[in-house]
């Protein structure tokens, strides 16, 4: 899969990730054997970041059940949130994080929705020294707090940025992420695909020609390779439990990607549709 370079540290991370929103949060043992399933077909095809939250219900204890009974648990990236309020509260949740995933070191801890974040920061800092967390961030969802983010990226030293950016949502290419490139910071995208809206739009309507000239044969990819060309984006996450969706969207990273030229037709047909 093709990689990009995470600028603090100058290690590689595959494009495509996993979210777990909802996808993760279940409880029987059917759901999490399709899980483990769907991990190793996502490490087979070169997947290796997987982003939870403590607010995602059960999805973190899930993550460390399911990691660890794929037999591969240590081949993967590990991104957590805390989103509490207070230094102890956080303290507590970052370490029930930890246990609950079992991990010993967490890849990425980042500040769940700027909740607290001048006092999570401190304490993650803390402990990126310690060696108990790799790499630290913040994250939204909303493009309201954009520009929010991109104050902080200016103003801390961080590793990771999260936000959404969609090509029906493109507020983040007025100046965010160019922000976290020019910064060095890391850029996850989350809600890529709308929550699966974007493939409502496009519903019985089949991809142009010159997309698939252009290495883009399937919906996902048309939405995933709009994302990833764009130089500043570390990894994107969507969330799915079906393995024929995760191959589809692991597949994205496969072929050429969009230049500027092709990324403003795809625009200008998607906003055509």
């Amino acid at each position: 899969m093709l990689q990009r370079i995470i600028p603090s540290s100058e290690e590689l991370t595959p494009v495509i990730g996993l979210g777990t929103w909802i996808k993760f949060d279940v409880t029987s043992a059917a759901e999490k054997q399709t899980l483990v399933n769907n991990l190793k077909l996502f490490s087979d095809n070169g997947g290796r970041l997987i982003d939870t939250s403590p607010m995602y219900g059960n999805a973190e204890k899930v993550i460390g059940e399911v990691t660890q009974q794929s037999g591969i648990a240590d081949k993967f990236f590990y991104a957590t949130k805390v989103w509490t309020s207070g230094k102890e509260e956080g303290i507590q949740q970052m370490e029930s994080s930890m246990q609950k995933m079992q991990r010993k070191t967490m890849d990425l801890i980042q500040v769940h929705n700027l909740v607290d974040w001048k006092t999570h920061l401190k304490t993650l800092r803390q402990w990126k020294e310690e060696g108990k967390v790799r790499y630290i961030g913040i994250t939204h969802y909303t493009t309201s707090y954009h520009d929010e983010l991109e104050k902080i990226i200016r103003s801390e030293k961080i590793d990771f940025v999260q936000f959404n950016y969609s090509i029906g949502v493109r507020n983040a290419e007025h100046s965010l992420l160019q922000t976290a490139m020019d910064k060095g910071v890391a850029v996850l995208i989350n809600e890529p695909l709308e929550k699966g809206n974007l493939f409502k739009k496009v519903k019985g309507k089949s991809l142009p020609g010159w997309a698939i000239e252009n290495d883009i044969n399937t919906w996902a990819h048309f939405f995933l390779k709009y994302i990833i060309s764009h130089p500043a984006v570390t990894c994107v996450i969507p969330a799915t439990s079906n393995p024929k969706n995760l191959l589809d969207n692991l597949s994205a990273s496969e072929g050429r990607l969009p230049d500027e030229k092709l990324r403003r037709n795809m625009v200008e047909f998607f906003e055509g549709l």
